[in-house]
């Protein structure tokens, strides 16, 4: 493959003067994670209050259920103040559960079927009605196992001052934003392309327990008595048993990535296009509603992907109308393992390398993926999952047959000049570092977590769940012996009461029913 608009590239951003502008970026992190009862099943209890409201908290949330956290930080000036920042929640988390773990995996813990899996709730507004209507639709349409797999999301942007730099440098002279969007959605892109990279390095659910299946027939194969598994898999979340838009592609809609006014386009037609099957659900029945509406999507969020480009929503905006008016402000990637070898499910090492490997994809020409180019992404994505260490393993690229070791250390031999270019503008060897480590995992598979884990499951001959339990009270120990400095204690307390506050004005305002305040919401463009 050619690199050399890469490389032009990084010598024009070198020879402005004006690289430093590249370690102005910003990143930011989500991370999931269960509340786990003391008997190993998934919490029954509401979201605790000393947390705040799971609606307006900023970085405190909830997801599909009850018991489904997200932690979220703000958008930081580098990785050691964002895994900082996560460190403090977590530890401000930790401080408020009674009797309970944080999961330190992906794939969830014992799952005594859908009903025992509570959905998150928000309220009495609209807005959170909403979003719990939305988590029950979700529910009916993919079962609610699917929906407690727990992951880390990367939010990342670069610098005003670097889209400055770059577009004259591009020699465009049109309208800035439109520039910053083409520039996004070619990241986008190449992230489709390349991004069988994240599940291969960092996938850490190449097994799962038993109960997450239901019995439901399964080409996986027993590790024990409790425990499935495959021996090459690498993320077992981002394959076939994880969250897919298998009805979506059934219904023939997929994301359209070419422009962001086509990728708009595509997730309207979605939103808006009936589904049979989904209208065999019913979206209100007995005065209670089951799903937003019977369309293919009922809100954009429901179309899952590897990454998205993201805008910051204003009060009751749709993600594409704030796409639409303002264009793309950063991206969020969503195909990372929660690390079951590290406290914080993340680490500066991963960081690192991602934020190389997006830069990569940004400076990397971009053309528009064709259909059988979007084949081959899926089919990628899907092998690595499953297979990703398998020796000898071939993935697909231009309909040709490419061993994934080659094509991987093609990459990251390109990555090279990206990281030295960032570790020189940022005055540090973290980047080099962090890709030269994902090298030797490359070249020696069973350096990766994934293998990792199989093996030290192995050496302690226990499952998946016994595994992952394990990881799980040791970092409850890790947080647990580590307090919050008074200040960030007083700066989550503080979050915690203002969110309290901000949930009930919301529902005091509240002037529509909910049948008005839907069609409200779906009818504004």
């Amino acid at each position: 493959m050619v690199y050399q608009s890469l490389k032009t590239r990084l010598k024009q951003i070198v020879d402005s003067g004006q690289a430093a502008c590249l370690s102005e970026s910003l990143i930011g992190l989500e991370k999931e994670s269960l509340r786990v009862a003391e008997s190993g099943s998934i919490s029954q209890t509401p979201h605790p209050a000393a947390l705040g409201s799971a609606l307006t908290n900023s970085a405190i949330t909830t997801d599909f259920s009850e018991a489904l956290l997200e932690l979220i930080t703000p958008p930081c000036s580098s990785v050691k103040q964002a895994l900082s920042y996560l460190d403090d929640i977590q530890r401000f988390v930790y401080s408020k559960l009674d009797n309970e773990t944080l999961w330190a995996t992906s794939m969830p813990c014992v799952v005594r079927g859908g009903g025992s899996i509570p959905i998150a709730q928000y309220g009495d507004s609209n807005i959170g009605t909403m979003k719990t209507v939305y988590r029950r639709g979700l529910g009916y349409r993919y079962g609610r196992s699917m929906q407690v797999i727990a992951g880390v999301h990367f939010n990342y942007s670069v610098s005003e001052s670097f889209w400055d730099l770059y577009k004259k440098l591009q020699g465009d002279t049109g309208d800035s934003q439109d520039f910053i969007s083409e520039q996004y959605m070619g990241l986008v892109r190449n992230m489709l392309r390349f991004g069988w990279m994240i599940p291969y390095l960092f996938g850490a659910s190449p097994a799962v327990c038993k109960s997450f299946l239901h019995e439901k027939p399964t080409m996986l194969s027993e590790f024990n008595e409790f425990t499935l598994y495959e021996p090459y898999a690498t993320s077992l979340r981002m394959g076939d048993i994880g969250y897919t838009n298998s009805q979506e592609d059934m219904a023939g809609i997929k994301a359209d990535y070419s422009s962001i006014d086509a990728y708009i386009k595509s997730l309207q037609c979605a939103i808006e296009k009936p589904y049979a099957a989904y209208d065999e659900i019913g979206v209100k029945v007995d005065g209670e509603y089951r799903q937003l509406n019977a369309n293919i999507l009922q809100i954009e969020n429901e179309y899952y992907s590897t990454i998205r480009p993201k805008q910051i929503a204003l009060k009751d905006e749709k993600p594409t109308t704030a796409l639409r008016k303002r264009g793309v402000s950063y991206v969020e990637i969503r195909s990372i393992d929660v690390n079951a070898f590290d406290p914080l499910g993340v680490n500066d090492e991963q960081l690192y390398f991602l934020e190389t490997f997006v830069l990569f994809c940004l400076l990397q020409e971009s053309p528009v993926l064709n259909p059988m180019e979007m084949t081959e992404v899926d089919m990628n994505l899907v092998q690595v999952a499953h297979y990703g260490r398998q020796p000898g393993l071939k993935l697909n690229r231009h309909d040709q047959s490419v061993a994934l070791k080659d094509w991987a250390l093609e990459l990251c031999g390109a990555m090279q000049e990206v990281a030295d270019l960032l570790d020189e503008v940022n005055q540090c060897d973290c980047y080099s570092k962090s890709l030269a480590a994902q090298i030797e995992c490359v070249n020696d598979p069973s350096k990766t977590p994934s293998a990792r884990m199989l093996e030290e499951m192995r050496e302690h001959e226990e499952g998946f769940f016994h595994f992952a339990q394990r990881k799980s009270l040791k970092y409850l120990d890790y947080f647990k012996s580590r307090e919050l400095s008074p200040e960030r204690r007083q700066f989550f307390e503080s979050l915690t009461q203002e969110s309290l506050l901000q949930q009930q004005e919301i529902e005091l305002s509240d002037s529509l029913s909910f049948d008005e305040y839907l069609q409200q919401y779906f009818s504004n463009r």
